[in-house]
């Protein structure tokens, strides 16, 4: 992945310049991006006058677009939103403000499907077997979380707070720094699952053992937490003992469809975008399986727009490509329906805090670009730099657009009787 993108961009890169097809998708392209609304582009290429486009709001400045390569309107052309993408990792444009020129796409979606239609509609059935194969199966599960997990603890560490939380914070005030808003995200977790001291808490995504850590040591609670990550098994189970909570704290490297027992409360932060829409059934099925007849789980998961999520998920794009193999957003109706067809869950609390995770991004962002020298001293290239950087600045793009979200939704099994949630 640090060397290649794919042989599809590869075969790109070898086009001729001059081709006559690339010159009609440059003119397609031109024409969808002079539609946009609330936003302005100013582009510029190599030997052409700059073109101001899309209906810029007044006294805004318009953001400034760079084509450094004409093979862009190939990969834009033939590639829609993925190609764009594939085309921003080799270099072939740039843009003073990458967040901004995401936003912009994002509130013209019809142009931005534009892109994925015509001729870029012949790459999709590719992408989608892509997606098939790397369907959330007991094998596969493995390989699609050690893709993106397993890339080095060493690597994570230059980015993340200090407990390594790999999911969104919890800002309460304009001051707060990512460990206060990451230790904030901890606890109201705690306190809305209502921990009290003798419980058994079991957790489905142990990331890097913060959760766990932190329910063991202020609430008193004995969790037992699960991962198919090697690397973050490795070092979560390393951080418990360091933490001196050994006797209380369980670290399994298994598949969740694997646990057994019953628990008083369950946890699962961010690992439900990792199953896959086939395997909502078995996953809520298996909450509830695990939970005491009085037990409450809290899911804290990305979500798709209602609205958007037909075109969702019959299509495909950049981060479940590249970032994420087999992974799949749910929308919140979704997973209730889901829940409500073949659980006894009930739907307690939902809090939505997506803003949160476009200012989570920022601070990730903002410490990535700064260890850039660390992160390539650790054997990453140039285009594994700029993959990331394109992952981390459209994912914050698309939480302050909320064209995705992020909830905590609190379920209760039938038993529950507790009336308010702690927040």
């Amino acid at each position: 992945m640090t060397t290649k993108i794919t042989h599809y961009a590869d075969a790109l890169s070898a086009t001729p310049r001059a081709s006559l097809l690339q010159g009609l998708l440059r003119q397609a392209l031109l024409r969808q991006l002079a539609q946009l609304q609330g936003g302005s582009i100013d582009l510029q290429e190599d030997g052409e006058p700059a073109r101001l486009l899309g209906q810029g709001l007044p006294g805004e400045q318009p953001l400034r677009v760079r084509v450094h390569d004409a093979a862009f309107w190939e990969y834009a052309g033939l590639g829609g939103s993925v190609g764009l993408g594939e085309a921003w990792v080799l270099g072939h444009w740039s843009c003073d403000d990458l967040v901004g020129v995401s936003r912009l796409m994002l509130r013209n979606l019809d142009q931005l499907d534009a892109m994925d239609t015509g001729l870029a509609r012949l790459r999709q059935p590719l992408l989608k077997l892509f997606q098939w194969r790397r369907r959330n199966a007991r094998d596969n599960s493995r390989l699609n979380i050690a893709a993106h997990y397993d890339l080095g603890n060493d690597f994570f560490r230059l980015f993340l707070d200090e407990g390594m939380n790999y999911s969104a914070a919890m800002y309460r005030d304009g001051a707060d720094s990512l460990e206060q808003a990451q230790t904030q995200k901890l606890d109201t977790i705690c306190r809305k699952l209502q921990l009290a001291p003798g419980e058994h808490l079991v957790e489905i995504g142990s990331g890097w053992g913060a959760l766990a850590i932190h329910a063991a040591r202020h609430y008193g609670v004995r969790v037992t937490t699960t991962t198919i990550s090697q690397e973050q098994h490795r070092l979560a189970t390393e951080k418990v003992a360091a933490a001196g909570l050994s006797d209380r704290i369980t670290v399994l490297l298994s598949d969740y469809r694997d646990l057994d027992g019953e628990y008083d409360k369950l946890v699962s932060i961010e690992m439900i975008e990792a199953v896959g829409e086939a395997y909502y059934p078995t996953y809520l099925k298996t909450l509830s399986r695990l939970l005491k007849p009085q037990g409450q789980a809290l899911i804290q998961a990305i979500t798709c727009r209602d609205q958007y999520y037909t075109r969702y998920r019959e299509g495909s794009d950049f981060i479940r490509r590249y970032i994420f193999p087999g992974g799949h957003l749910p929308s919140i109706s979704c997973l209730l329906e889901v829940a409500t067809a073949h659980t006894d869950l009930r739907l307690f609390h939902l809090e939505d805090f997506s803003q949160d995770y476009a200012r989570t991004l920022a601070d990730w962002r903002e410490r990535f670009v700064a260890r850039e020298a660390a992160i390539r001293a650790q054997g990453y290239s140039g285009r594994f730099l700029r993959l990331w950087d394109y992952y981390l600045a459209t994912c914050e793009a698309a939480f302050a657009e909320h064209h995705t979200g992020v909830v905590q939704l609190l379920l209760t099994r039938p038993g529950c009787r507790r009336h308010a949630v702690c927040a």
